[in-house]
C-alpha cells in the first residue's frame, strides 16, 4: 500500500499511534515517540514520492527495549535502567533506520530478557491479546504482543533460549531466531553473550523475511558477527516442499505435551506432507538435558554481563549508602528484580573457585554434544520440526512463584540456541480454549532461508497467522 500509494507513512503511523493509545492496558510498550514518529514519517513519504526509499520506507515498527537507540530511553524492563537514554544507537536501530523504517517506540520486556512470561519488568506484566487473563510469553513478550494485537505490523526481539519463538506461539505469530552471528549483537543490551540473538516477530514468514534481510550482514564493531555475504531471502520463499525431508524426533511429542498441542502439530505435519515434504524419523537423544545446560551457561554469562550494573557509570544509584562496597550493595538491590537476583546469584555460584569444573565446563560440553545431535540428524533431513512450546499461554502469576516451572516452558527452544541453529515459530491451529498453538522449524546453520520458504509454503495454505485476536479486530 505504501509502494503503490494507496496510503502514506503518516496516515499509516498515525494509525499504529492510535491503536497503541487506545490499548495501553496491554502494556505492550514503554516507551511511544509519536512526535519523532510522525517527524520520520512525513520524510518517508518524501523518499516514497520521489522513488528514493529503501527496503522499509515508511514502514513503522517497535524495537524491544533492549535495543539503544540515540535519544530513547532503553530501560531493558528494568529499574536499573529505568532514566538511561542511549547516547548512540545499536547496529539493529541503525540498519532499520537506513532502511527507512518508522521507529514507533519500545517494548516492553522481561526484565534484562530474563523470563518466559514477560511478568518480570520492572514496568509490570504484559497481557496477552488473545486473552487477557494470560500471558503473553517472554522476554519478549511486548513486541509479540503489539504485533498480534496489531499496534504495530512487526517488531523486533531477541533470543537466548526462546525469547523470540515462545513468544510467537503463545501470540499466534511467526517469530524467527536467526543463526548465531548473522545479525550483530552490538548495542544490543547482553544476557547471555554466547546465546543472544535478535530477531524479527512478525505475521508471517514473509514478513520475517524482509526485516531479516534488512537486519543482517557482518558488524566490525560485534566479535561474534558472520563476515559472509547475506542471501537475498525474499526470492528463497518461493521453494517448494516438494521432496524437502522433515525430521521428527519422537521424544518430542511424547505423552508430556499437551494433547492440544499434539493435535496441532500432527496436523501441520499432515499438511507438510500433502505440500510434498517427506517425514522421517530422527533422534536428538541429549535434547533433554538442554534446560540444565542451558541454565548453567547463560547465567554464568549474565552474573558476568550484569557485573558492570553497579550505580558508578551509569543506572540506577542507591541514595543512601555509608561507603563505596555498600554503594555497589545498595544500588544493584534497588536496582534488579528478584528473577534478575536469583539468576546473578546462580550463575556467580558456577562460577565461583570448585565449582567452575563441575558446572560451567561441563555444561559446555554437554552443549557441544547437543549441538553434534543436531549436526548428525541433519545428515537425513533438511529441517526439522517440532513444538515451539509444551502447552499453550498460561494464566498470569501461574508459574511466577515456581521458577523451575516456569523455565521448563523453554525445553523445546532451547537446545537451538545452545547450538546455534536457526529457528522460526509459526502458528499451527488453536487449542480447545481458543489459544494459538506454535511449531518450530529447525535449519542447518545459516540456512534460514530453507526454514521461510517451509513456513512460507505452510502459510500459503492454511489460515493460522491471519487470525486476530477477537478483542483486536
Amino acid at each position: 500500500m505504501l509502494q503503490t500509494k494507496k496510503i502514506s507513512s503518516v496516515e499509516l503511523t498515525s494509525h499504529f499511534l492510535q491503536r497503541i493509545d487506545q490499548n495501553r492496558e496491554l502494556n505492550a510498550f514503554i516507551t511511544v515517540d509519536a512526535e519523532t514518529a510522525l517527524a520520520n514519517a512525513r520524510q518517508a513519504d518524501i523518499s516514497l514520492n520521489d522513488k528514493s526509499g529503501d527496503l522499509l520506507t515508511g514502514l513503522p515498527l517497535a524495537l524491544k527495549d533492549i535495543f539503544c537507540t540515540r535519544g530513547m530511553l532503553t530501560s531493558c524492563g528494568s529499574r536499573m535502567l529505568a532514566n538511561f537514554t542511549s547516547p548512540y544507537d545499536a547496529t539493529v536501530t541503525e540498519r532499520l533506520n537506513a532502511a527507512g523504517s518508522v521507529l514507533l517506540g519500545k517494548t516492553n520486556m522481561d526484565e534484562f530478557a530474563m523470563g518466559s512470561s514477560n511478568e518480570s519488568s520492572y514496568f509490570g506484566p504484559v497481557l496477552n491479546p488473545w486473552n487477557v487473563d494470560c500471558v503473553p510469553g517472554g522476554s519478549s513478550g511486548g513486541s509479540a504482543a503489539a504485533v498480534s494485537a496489531r499496534l504495530c505490523p512487526a517488531t523486533v526481539g531477541t533470543d537466548t533460549g526462546g525469547s523470540i519463538r515462545q513468544p510467537a506461539a503463545f501470540c499466534g505469530l511467526t517469530g524467527l531466531k536467526p543463526s548465531y552471528g548473522r545479525i550483530s549483537r552490538y548495542g544490543m543490551v547482553a544476557f547471555a553473550s554466547s546465546l543472544d540473538q535478535a530477531g524479527p516477530i512478525t505475521q508471517s514468514a514473509e514478513d520475517a523475511a524482509l526485516l531479516l534481510q534488512a537486519m543482517a550482514g557482518f558488524d566490525p564493531r560485534d566479535s561474534t558477527s558472520l563476515d559472509i555475504e547475506v542471501p537475498d531471502f525474499l526470492p528463497a520463499l518461493k521453494t517448494s516442499l516438494d521432496g524437502v525431508t522433515v525430521g521428527v524426533a519422537a521424544s518430542f511429542l511424547d505423552s508430556t505435551l499437551d494433547p492440544d498441542v499434539l493435535a496441532g502439530i500432527e496436523e501441520a505435519l499432515r499438511t507438510f506432507e500433502n505440500l510434498g515434504a517427506r517425514l522421517v524419523d530422527i533422534e536428538l537423544p541429549n535434547s533433554s538435558a538442554g534446560i540444565p545446560c542451558y541454565y548453567v551457561i547463560a547465567l554464568a554469562e549474565a552474573s558476568s554481563n550484569l557485573s558492570r550494573f553497579d550505580g558508578v557509570r551509569y543506572g540506577h544509584r542507591a541514595e543512601q549508602y555509608d561507603d563505596l562496597m555498600d554503594m555497589y550493595e545498595q544500588s544493584r538491590a534497588e536496582g534488579f528484580g528478584d528473577e534478575v537476583k536469583r539468576r546473578i546469584l546462580i550463575g556467580t555460584y558456577a562460577l565461583s573457585a570448585g565449582y567452575y569444573d563441575a558446572y560451567y565446563l561441563k555444561a559446555q560440553k554437554i552443549r557441544r554434544i547437543i549441538a553434534d545431535d543436531f549436526r548428525n540428524a541433519f545428515q537425513r533431513c533438511d529441517l526439522i520440526a517440532a513444538p515451539t512450546t509444551p502447552t499453550t499461554a498460561f494464566r498470569l502469576s501461574e508459574k511466577v512463584d515456581d521458577p523451575v516451572a516456569m523455565y521448563l516452558n523453554d525445553i523445546f527452544t532451547v537446545p537451538v540456541n545452545l547450538a546455534g541453529l536457526p529457528a522460526v515459530s509459526i502458528p499451527v491451529g488453536l487449542d480447545q480454549a481458543a489459544m494459538p498453538i506454535g511449531m518450530q522449524l529447525i535449519g542447518p546453520y545459516l540456512e534460514e532461508s530453507r526454514i521461510l520458504a517451509a513456513a512460507h509454503s505452510y502459510q500459503q495454505v492454511t489460515p493460522w497467522h491471519q487470525r486476530i485476536p477477537e478483542a483486536f479486530t
